[in-house]
């Protein structure tokens, strides 16, 4: 079968479906990290954070609450790193074994297409889940750094480089945040491409509903309007 007749087998509303998936996916992305103090996103808000986090860090003594903070995030994405590999290993046994997944659609009277078509919709979402990987490892990495520069900040608040080695760290840990960030968006819109096993109709609910859904975390939530106007101070 040539490339030609294997295109055939998708309709007009497959390639929009994945084309709104794609573009859905970079959209909320730039949006996310573009925005700017006229309106923020949780992500630019916890930004700002961070960099007083690491300035705090140094007149704190002793330090062993930053060195368990940055432990905590570095296991974080150590556990969605190895379960994004799990979960690529399984697609790519279903890859290998896509006809008896397309004998269980037919039971299902989901669809009676060949084999390529459910291969290719794996594939699809093996690539964010790809993504989602590769992108967890790095902010593991990063938050590695991050701790390496933390613990290179002088005991001493006096000293030269005390505030500028603290900044380092704390667009580190911005960095490694952003990449965690990253890893998370494509690992929803990985869950989101599964739909596509449904049907286009199925892929564009569900690319819908992932983008109103990561947006309002982002725009619209109660954390995010907590981070911009804490509670006051209730205590008497």
């Amino acid at each position: 079968m040539s490339w030609i007749d294997r295109a055939s087998l998708f309709s007009p509303l497959d390639y929009g479906a994945v084309a709104l998936l794609v573009a859905g996916w970079l959209w909320i992305g730039w949006r996310i990290e573009k925005a700017d103090s006229n309106r923020p996103s949780v992500s630019y808000l916890m930004a700002g954070f961070r960099r007083e986090w690491m300035m705090q860090m140094v007149t704190r003594e002793p330090r062993v609450l930053d060195s368990q903070l940055i432990g905590h995030l570095r296991q974080g994405t150590t556990f969605f790193a190895s379960a994004s590999m799990i979960a690529i290993g399984g697609g790519l046994a279903l890859v290998g074994n896509t006809d008896r997944l397309a004998g269980v659609a037919q039971e299902l009277a989901i669809g009676d297409a060949p084999a390529f078509v459910w291969e290719l919709k794996i594939i699809c979402v093996l690539l964010f889940l790809s993504n989602a990987f590769l992108k967890y490892v790095w902010a593991h990495r990063l938050f590695g750094y991050c701790a390496v520069i933390m613990g290179a900040v002088p005991n001493d608040p006096e000293a030269a480089n005390a505030y500028p080695r603290a900044k380092q760290a704390a667009d580190l840990s911005t960095t490694a945040a952003r990449s965690f960030n990253r890893a998370m968006r494509s690992t929803y819109f990985a869950l989101a491409a599964v739909a596509w096993m449904l049907g286009p109709a199925a892929l564009i609910l569900a690319s819908v509903i992932t983008l109103a859904m990561l947006y309002r975390r982002e725009f619209a939530s109660y954390s995010r309007e907590i981070l911009l106007n804490p509670p006051a101070d209730t205590q008497t």
